[in-house]
């Protein structure tokens, strides 16, 4: 015998009246008067709104490949940012890093310097304009102190708002992080092993110089190259079909095309390489791979059968990190 269902209650109709429905407690009655908690009404969509993915948050500013590179697969890096109008006064510098100390947003030195920190969680879907409501408080902080973390305003500005985007930006690959302090070498006691602690867990990594986003890195049992591309998904994904198909996606002997993956919204084709092939050694093979994948993306005819059972193996190996 089916088991009777209880008639569920209808929610009130809404009485707030008031304009926009204020905040309060996820767990607190609705102030629209629904009867139904905060999170499961009126939160709801204001949580949606906040978290709304932007697939590209990087887009717009230069070098969004290694932006990229940097805030998913480099471990210790930095590089110079320029503002818009200049710096304020008190503050010699702006600097972008992978990652900071005790994971902090940011960081104000004591001479007035900025570190803002790439590799954080974030409280919305706009990684950028995070990023830039942590670097307007960092120019604020009091020198000495790190940034806390905290939700932005949905309206506030975003990295492309407050960057110079007619300059340059040009990462360094750190192989630790003495970055972290002033004199790292005579770095004793609790902060000396901190910093040892942080080197040990670093990937060795090298950038590929001459093309943006390409980064080497050493793992145990054979080194990788992966290189963010900032061309059209479908296109890139025909072009390197095309080349597998024909033999030449690799980058020399006992190198291989695994696959990829999307990060905030790039796609990041992988090479697997022998342990014995430096950064060094892949750069030539790189640069010359970069003008076959030209040729490819000119390309315009359509994928022969070949060709498409090579692109259905290359997207089936694809995975999304963000």
């Amino acid at each position: 015998m089916a088991k009777k269902r209880r008639p569920q209650p209808q929610s009130a109709a809404p009485q707030f009246t008031g304009g926009e429905v204020p905040v309060v407690g996820a767990r607190e009655p609705c102030p629209c008067g629904s009867g139904r908690r905060y999170k499961a009404c009126h939160g709801r969509r204001a949580a949606h709104a906040a978290t709304e993915l932007v697939q590209r948050p990087f887009e717009g500013l230069p070098g969004e490949c290694d932006w990229v590179a940097l805030r998913e697969l480099v471990p210790a890096a930095t590089a110079e940012l320029t503002l818009k109008g200049g710096l304020p006064e008190g503050v010699p510098s702006v600097t972008l890093a992978t990652v900071l100390p005790m994971a902090w947003p940011a960081l104000r030195r004591e001479n007035g310097a900025v570190l803002l920190g790439l590799q954080n969680d974030t409280a919305t879907g706009d990684l950028s304009r995070d990023l830039a409501d942590t670097l307007q408080r960092a120019l604020a902080t009091e020198p000495g102190n790190p940034v806390a973390a905290e939700r932005p305003a949905a309206d506030g500005p975003r990295l492309q708002d407050l960057l110079d985007t007619d300059a340059p930006f040009e990462p360094t690959v750190h192989t630790g992080f003495e970055f972290w302090v002033e004199n790292a070498e005579n770095a004793t006691g609790e902060v000396a092993a901190s910093l040892e602690r942080a080197n040990a867990a670093a990937v060795p990594t090298a950038r590929i110089p001459g093309l943006e986003g390409a980064y080497w890195c050493e793992a145990p049992e054979k080194n990788h190259l992966r290189w963010v591309t900032a061309h059209p998904e479908e296109k890139l994904l025909d072009a390197l079909a095309r080349l597998h198909a024909a033999g030449t996606s690799s980058l020399g002997e006992d190198t291989r095309l695994v696959g990829s993956f999307r990060a905030h919204g790039l796609v990041v084709p992988v090479w697997d390489l022998p342990s014995s092939m430096g950064a060094e050694d892949v750069a030539k093979p790189a640069a010359a791979f970069a003008e076959r994948l030209a040729e490819a993306l000119a390309a315009t005819t359509p994928l022969t059968p070949e060709e498409r059972r090579a692109r259905g193996g290359l997207t089936n190996r694809q995975i999304t990190l963000s």
